[in-house]
């Protein structure tokens, strides 16, 4: 993906096309497949089985596809929340596609969201999941721990 630096505010940035997710691999499409078989499944470890076919063990796999429904899940609870036209919806992909009567419903979220992108988390939206200020304005800094201990010699 080409990136850009930006010499006024002294970052780098790229442009995102319309049929990825943001901050994780693949496109929207292949998110919500994940999404999808996940709510169809008789359990999580099923689906997880089914979409992760590669050399991954099963805890990892359950933690992958948990890791999509939990961000896909809290986005389309908000855009239910704040879009008018989807309250009284169910806040599942399934019940999205039954109601916008189409078979891939997060490249059609985002374009109905256009508006609140900035503000949405990821993988939809662009907004930063996490705090880049502390209280006063200053970048917060890991506590860098303990000494470590002399050597002996």
């Amino acid at each position: 993906m080409p990136r850009w630096y930006c010499p006024e505010g002294h970052c780098t940035f790229s442009l995102l096309a319309d049929c990825f997710a943001a901050r994780l691999p693949g496109s929207l499409a292949e998110l919500e497949q994940v999404v999808v078989e996940a709510e169809q499944a008789t359990s999580l470890e099923a689906a997880a089985n089914r979409v992760r076919t590669d050399d991954i063990a099963l805890p990892g796999a359950l933690r992958w596809t948990r890791r999509r429904l939990r961000q896909v899940h809290l986005i389309l609870e908000i855009l239910i929340a704040l879009i008018p036209q989807f309250w009284g919806c169910q806040p599942t992909v399934g019940a999205l596609r039954r109601w916008l009567q189409c078979d891939s419903v997060l490249p059609q979220l985002r374009e109905l969201a256009a508006t609140y992108l900035h503000r949405l988390p990821p993988p939809l939206g662009f907004a930063c999941t996490w705090q880049i200020c502390g209280a006063e304005g200053n970048p917060i800094q890991h506590d860098q721990g303990p000494d470590p201990p002399r050597s002996m010699s």
